[in-house]
């Protein structure tokens, strides 16, 4: 019988050397995938472009509309999924939940596991969210590792942390800033960041947004 030689595919260009059985493996499955025709590697290469285009632009336009929109909001937190498909922003299977910052509490998210992160709504995770000292620190003193960010969270304010999952994602919905009042929608979402929407920081302030375009 004539002897059998498998092709192996060269790695993507931004491929790093692989450091674990586990990195080999799923490379592995990679090329078999594509070798059985499950997905082709140009299908592969669009989707992770696609993934890297994410940003917190859409994020914000769900937090500008909840601002906005009192049923929208009441529907944001009762069904967020539902709600973001509103807007053309469809987050897949995974669960999302939605917490809304008030005067009286304030809510942070962390992954204390890996790096869960609503990437349809944010993009990719920064490094200090993935680092193990902010997954680590961040449940047992909160309002210390928030300080470090510089948010001063005030006693009488009850402070949430929110533990994200493989099935399940947190978006909160920051205190909308004094000073905006009867802004647009897209005038509002410059304000929301990245960090407010994971709750380590407050919404940009209209003076602060002003500052940061000049």
């Amino acid at each position: 019988m004539a002897e059998q030689t498998h092709q192996h595919r060269p790695p993507r260009p931004d491929d790093p050397e692989p450091t674990s059985d586990y990195h080999f493996l799923g490379l592995a499955m990679r090329e078999l995938l594509i070798e059985k025709g499950v997905f082709t590697a140009d299908e592969e290469r669009r989707a992770i472009e696609a993934m890297e285009a994410r940003s917190p632009a859409g994020g914000a336009r769900v937090v500008a509309r909840a601002w906005t929109d009192p049923d929208y909001k009441a529907r944001l937190l009762a069904d967020a999924a539902a709600a973001a498909r509103e807007l053309g922003i469809d987050i897949g299977p995974t669960r999302l939940v939605v917490v809304e910052n008030t005067a009286e509490v304030h809510n942070v998210v962390v992954c204390t596991l890996c790096s869960c992160y609503p990437r349809m709504l944010l993009g990719l995770p920064p490094a200090w969210y993935k680092s193990a000292n902010y997954r680590k620190r961040v449940v047992r003193e909160p309002r210390a590792v928030l300080a470090e960010f510089g948010t001063t969270i005030a006693e009488r304010v009850e402070v949430r942390v929110h533990d994200s999952t493989a099935d399940m994602r947190y978006l909160v919905v920051p205190l909308r800033p004094a000073g905006a009042e009867g802004w647009s929608e897209a005038q509002l979402a410059a304000l929301v960041t990245r960090d407010s929407m994971v709750g380590v920081a407050p919404a940009l302030s209209p003076d602060a947004a002003s500052s940061a375009r000049d």
